[in-house]
């Protein structure tokens, strides 16, 4: 352990020692020292320095940055990154990812930038989800700017399910959200129907870009969890338009997709619970991805209406003498 920290230190003296300047040497040799750095921060981490790696990493991500070298200066910045995710401070950790991401574009190299801010997505999922739906939302824009639409659809796909999840936080910490005017929950706590709404805007994104690059059956998929966000905010107008508009769709009509969404949608609007379950409950349904499963799974017809059971033979047959005799009594006396 010993043998390491001094080897770190030496390293450290090397770095700032080819950083001087002297009548002989007017300019500094950023790229030495920036290797010094970098062999400095390996052996800070080997002997568990997390902290000291931490500062020589950016020493060397400096370095770089003066010597114009800005992917490398990058990799320093994420390597820092990383040392304080090791020493559990997420955020600190995901500001230093960021830029990096911002030098990566700047370095013209976007793919890079995209997977950065996608790894520092992962990160701060845990702790802080409407900074994880940022992150993927910034690579989806890096990606969609390079036409690597297949990528920019995945990053999409994550912060959607996230704006869902943070509704569903929401629900679990007020029972009736109702009740709780926005003003009065915490400053960090996003009202549960305005992350609703942009979820639904981000779903809405990506149904076009799959529909962009022809992969039509996530089209479907992509409906179905448009329907349960806005039957979620009781806006069975917007809905309904979803479905309408999915037809469309090559394929859409007729299908499986399709057909359990017409059966939600007049559940819905005819307050049959029992139908509404009965689709929800479905494995179309139940085997979504599990932010959209548990929506479905929560989905409630509002004022809770179920459906009227049918009326059994012997009552069909009452019924239809009773019918009948009052249509004889009325038409008795003739039409005038």
């Amino acid at each position: 352990m010993a043998a390491k920290i001094n080897e770190a230190h030496d390293h450290i003296a090397k770095a700032e020692k080819y950083l001087k300047t002297s009548f002989m040497k007017w300019k500094p040799d950023y790229d030495s020292a920036a290797s010094e750095y970098s062999k400095a921060a390996v052996a800070f981490k080997n002997a568990k320095m997390l902290e000291e790696a931490k500062e020589a990493y950016l020493q060397e991500a400096e370095a770089h940055t003066n010597n114009k070298t800005l992917f490398h200066a990058a990799k320093a910045l994420e390597a820092a990154g990383m040392m304080l995710k090791d020493m559990q401070r997420i955020p600190e950790a995901i500001q230093y990812i960021e830029r990096a991401s911002m030098m990566y574009v700047e370095n013209g190299t976007p793919d890079t930038a995209a997977l950065a801010l996608d790894r520092a997505g992962k990160l701060i999922e845990s702790q802080d989800l409407a900074k994880a739906v940022d992150l993927y939302q910034k690579a989806a824009s890096v990606f969609e700017n390079e036409d690597r639409l297949r990528q920019a659809v995945e990053m999409l796909g994550k912060a959607s399910r996230l704006l869902v999840r943070q509704h569903k936080y929401i629900l679990t910490c007020f029972t009736d959200c109702s009740t709780f005017p926005t003003h009065s929950l915490p400053a960090n706590c996003c009202f549960w129907p305005v992350r609703l709404d942009e979820a639904a805007v981000s779903i809405q994104k990506e149904k076009n870009m799959y529909k962009e690059i022809e992969n039509y059956p996530t089209c479907f998929k992509k409906t179905i969890a448009q329907v349960l966000v806005h039957l979620h905010r009781n806006d069975f107008v917007a809905a309904d338009k979803c479905v309408r508009e999915s037809y469309s769709l090559p394929g859409f009509s007729g299908s499986e997709d399709c057909i359990a969404l017409e059966q939600l949608l007049q559940g819905y609007d005819e307050q049959d619970e029992d139908q509404v379950h009965c689709v929800c409950n479905s494995p179309l349904f139940k085997y979504m991805d599990n932010d959209y499963a548990k929506l479905s799974i929560s989905l409630r017809v509002p004022g809770g209406g179920k459906k009227k059971a049918p009326a059994s033979a012997a009552d069909a047959g009452e019924g239809g003498a009773g019918a009948g005799e009052a249509d004889e009594d009325e038409y008795a006396g003739g039409l005038c």
